[in-house]
């Protein structure tokens, strides 16, 4: 995302809106509490998110990603759909001395590979896959020891890796995403990418 910036209003840097182009490395169904997903080839997504999935729904409980709001309030679900990179895995894995971190560990529902820095895909970029469906990146998704208990459950002989996942994985754990068109998505296809205008309002 290089483009360089153009500015239109004095003290206002805007960057052009920009488009670019990924691939569909894995997706992943993630039932019931466990945080771990099941490996699928094919993904159906409906207004609501990815049925059967822990994340669907309209609305979710308010947590502490949401502190404004009142714990177990019911909010907007912005969080339908955990987005992970492989090349943000890759680092991932280096920075804890581990030979790899599989997507399905981190309860990752879509892996895209193609996309350097892709947790820095700004809010309101839209994924668009050929089936017609469309995702719309809301946040970034913060590491949890959760996530790093779940990997180190699956590295027998890496005690300790849970408490070093969080800083390991600072603003790689890829983005959160809802359905803004259903439709479905099947591993190994070519998806594109539309990145808005984006600027810094300082206030």
């Amino acid at each position: 995302m290089s483009e360089q910036a153009q500015c239109t209003i004095p003290g206002i840097a805007i960057v052009p809106a920009i488009k670019r182009r990924g691939r569909v490395a894995a997706l992943g169904l993630a039932e019931g509490e466990a945080i771990k997903a099941e490996r699928l080839s094919v993904l159906e997504l409906t207004h609501e998110g990815i049925p059967g999935d822990r994340h669907a729904g309209f609305l979710r409980p308010a947590d502490v990603r949401v502190p404004w709001f009142k714990r177990g309030e019911a909010i907007q679900n912005e969080r339908q759909i955990s987005i992970v990179s492989m090349e943000e895995l890759a680092v991932i894995a280096a920075n804890l001395g581990i030979e790899r971190v599989e997507p399905e560990w981190l309860g990752a529902n879509l892996t895209v590979e193609g996309l350097p820095d892709f947790s820095f895909i700004p809010r309101g970029t839209r994924l668009f896959f050929p089936s017609g469906a469309v995702l719309a990146v809301t946040d970034q998704n913060a590491p949890c020891r959760i996530a790093g208990a779940e990997v180190e459950r699956n590295l027998p002989g890496s005690d300790g890796l849970a408490l070093r996942f969080a800083a390991a994985a600072k603003r790689l754990r890829g983005v959160v995403a809802y359905v803004d068109r259903p439709g479905i998505i099947a591993a190994g296809e070519e998806f594109s990418v539309r990145v808005p205008e984006q600027w810094v309002w300082r206030g």
